[in-house]
């Protein structure tokens, strides 16, 4: 048998603030042994666990790997307006007049990260 992902790990200088940003973000849940000042955090959410890890270097280059999120139950910028009220921050903006493209957003700790258009937008064109 082959090796499977575990965990989706991303490298931060507060896990359980980053994790709880996440858990809101995603619709996902902390485990229920994370708490402040925990030096790892794991988020569960409907297709993934992702854990976060305290370290002490900080960001210093653009991402290498990041997730492009699709809304589910949204428009791609009901769902860019709903994270940027959770403290995303735009980083770049690739809509395009004919309602295509993504908006590459940032987390509170500057991990880049895209929101594409949902499924219905998708099939609507």
């Amino acid at each position: 048998m082959s090796s499977l992902i575990r965990h989706i790990t991303v490298d931060c200088t507060d896990a359980f603030t980053l994790a709880s940003w996440w858990a809101q973000a995603l619709d996902g849940r902390l485990a229920e042994d994370d708490n402040p000042g925990d030096p790892e955090a794991t988020v569960t959410t409907a297709t993934a666990t992702l854990l976060f890890v305290r370290v002490d270097d900080a960001r210093s280059v653009k991402n290498r790997v990041h997730w492009d999120l699709q809304p589910q139950d949204r428009t791609r910028d009901a769902e860019v307006d709903r994270l940027l009220a959770l403290g995303a921050k735009i980083q770049g903006d690739h809509r395009r007049p004919d309602g295509t493209g993504w908006v590459t957003l940032t987390d509170p700790e500057g991990n880049e990260f895209c929101v594409e258009r949902s499924a219905a937008e998708r099939a609507a064109r």
